[in-house]
């Protein structure tokens, strides 16, 4: 949670580290009590610190240069974007899609993650899917590979039998008429070191369903 950090910029993603607690511009929670998870919230404001923190630039597939800002105090945020593209494709990317019909070639993706001391949280927005249609996704394990399967299981923060969203990271969201959607999940508790990895998209809401795509990430710890 110290200063920011440039971790990795792929030819399929941009990923910007760095400590933030709105002090100066960068994200911050709103300051609301800790829920499960929700929809709707509005994540792209990531890059309105006008602070960069690291180089800038522009990958193989049209995705925007890294940026972030660092704070005075603790805390940290993490913005990654990638464009999916179909495994083996000639510009490789970190955003894979498993099914072109849900989740077409181009579409692209944004995560975003924010820890202080009292709160963690993961956000998600998506454009360029079906309209109108309901997906599931959750924070996985393992890199993503050409077999959906690769991205290994959910990360719990108490191993369990059983799938829920108080102890994993669920942001399921329904698209609107274009074909964008957004969720954002709230924990008071964070990963560990190297236990998350990527999310993965999936064709139902809820703890199942076929893996239709799937965006590796480093989240921090």
């Amino acid at each position: 949670m110290g200063a920011a950090a440039l971790l990795m910029l792929t030819g399929g993603a941009t990923i910007a580290h760095g400590a933030a607690d709105g002090t100066d511009g960068t994200p911050a929670p709103d300051g609301g009590a800790h829920a499960a998870h929700s929809t709707g919230t509005g994540i792209g404001d990531a890059s309105g610190s006008g602070k960069a923190s690291g180089a800038s630039g522009t990958s193989g597939i049209g995705e925007a240069g890294p940026v972030g800002g660092a704070s005075r105090s603790g805390g940290f945020w993490m913005r990654a974007d990638g464009v999916f593209s179909p495994p083996g494709s000639f510009v490789p990317s970190d955003a894979l899609t498993y099914d072109t019909a849900l989740v077409p070639a181009a579409a692209r993706i944004e995560i975003t993650q924010y820890a202080d001391r009292t709160s963690h949280r993961v956000g998600t927005r998506l454009r360029g899917l079906v309209p109108n249609r309901a997906y599931g996704m959750h924070v996985h394990t393992s890199p993503c590979a050409a077999d959906p399967a690769s991205a290994g299981a959910h990360y719990q923060h108490r191993v369990s039998a059983t799938a829920d969203p108080v102890n994993e990271v669920w942001l399921d969201f329904r698209t609107d008429r274009n074909g964008v959607g957004e969720a954002e999940a709230r924990h008071a508790w964070g990963f560990r070191d190297g236990g998350a990895r990527s999310v993965v998209v999936h064709d139902a809401q809820g703890g199942a369903g076929k893996r239709v795509a799937c965006f590796t990430v480093p989240f921090s710890s």
